[in-house]
């Protein structure tokens, strides 16, 4: 695709204007529908319609809400650090936004083709932390910086489980880069390392109990790294209002909901790259191709982020101790025996 552009426009900042714009268009589109889904889905666990009037089925809902949110009044605390104030929620977005670089969309498409594509999401994504920080204590509002307190040490205590995740995958494949790993994984549902890889049988019925752990335990911490119940500590509204976006109004409030959004389908999509075979057919070579391949990495990822939304809707909220407790006590353990059983039996 980069080489393409290249010999049409040649080397210019339009070049990479047009690489940057797909992710961002989706990102757009998909929270549209995720919210809708969103909305939907719970109101269906609870027995209620939920949209139905803005459109068949109130499937124009989201956009009201969006254009509702553009011309609410965009204010600012007195007592806030209002350049800091500001800047924190396009912190937050750009975080997100950068790690959908490294994100193979299908195999004519990646933002950015890398070595270290899967190393660069982890890292990125850690700038997250920062914007959120930013906005708890440029609010200059108790709430806010509890929360950002709260989200600064889940992001990071998570991203421990999420990083040993990934190195299970990359143990069997050998590679840091999302397109090389979905190549590994090409051929058939059996061939996803979450089954083990195209590997010998008797190593892939070895190496099933740990990777299928690694994978689980990958899609609880990616949970957790977004902030959703029942880790939502943050933004407990029980508890905190609103956590650190409680100050923010109009389309700055909008943007921490973009980027939440947008970061539930990252982890999703990461998460499927790694385990499920990414952008490759379940089928083999029935139903794959570059086209095809958008359809299945958005299917797979959006599976996903429907589970976080039922998630949401079916588990209570952890305490602030169950949570820290659940990662360096439960998940961490269990990953360090996985990838000292995954290397023994790749030695071996």
């Amino acid at each position: 695709m980069e080489e393409l552009l290249q010999s049409i426009i040649g080397e210019s900042w339009i070049l990479y204007v047009l690489l940057a714009a797909p992710p961002l268009v989706f990102i757009l589109v998909y929270a549209l529908v995720t919210v809708w889904t969103e909305m939907k889905v719970s109101a269906h666990m609870q027995d209620r319609l939920a949209y139905m009037y803005t459109g068949p089925h109130g499937i124009l809902q989201p956009v009201a809400d969006i254009l509702k949110l553009l011309q609410k009044e965009d204010t600012v605390p007195a007592a806030a650090d209002k350049p800091l104030f500001i800047m924190a929620p396009y912190l937050v977005f750009i975080g997100t936004y950068a790690g959908f670089a490294a994100l193979p969309f299908s195999s004519a498409y990646i933002g950015s083709d890398i070595n270290l594509g899967a190393f660069y999401i982890i890292a990125v994504s850690s700038i997250v932390v920062v914007g959120l920080l930013m906005a708890g204590w440029a609010s200059n509002n108790k709430w806010s910086i509890f929360g950002a307190m709260r989200s600064a040490a889940q992001i990071v205590s998570y991203e421990i489980p999420t990083a040993l995740a990934l190195l299970v995958a990359v143990m069997i494949t050998g590679s840091l880069n999302l397109q090389d790993v979905i190549r590994f994984q090409e051929g058939g549902i059996l061939n996803w390392v979450v089954f083990g890889g195209p590997l010998p049988v008797v190593q892939k019925l070895l190496l099933l109990p740990f990777t299928v752990t690694a994978f689980l335990i990958m899609f609880i911490a990616g949970v957790a790294e977004v902030n959703r119940t029942p880790f939502d500590l943050p933004e407990a509204e029980s508890e905190l209002v609103q956590g650190y976006n409680t100050e923010y109004s109009g389309m700055k409030f909008a943007i921490f909901y973009l980027a939440e959004y947008a970061n539930m389908y990252l982890v999703s999509g990461v998460a499927a790259c790694l385990f499920l075979g990414g952008w490759s057919s379940p089928f083999g070579d029935f139903m794959s191709g570059p086209l095809w391949g958008v359809f299945w990495i958005v299917a797979k990822g959006y599976f996903f982020v429907f589970l976080q939304i039922w998630i949401r809707w079916t588990l209570p909220r952890l305490r602030v101790d169950q949570l820290m407790y659940t990662s360096w006590k439960v998940l961490i353990p269990f990953l360090f025996v996985c990838l000292f059983g995954v290397g023994l039996i790749l030695v071996l």
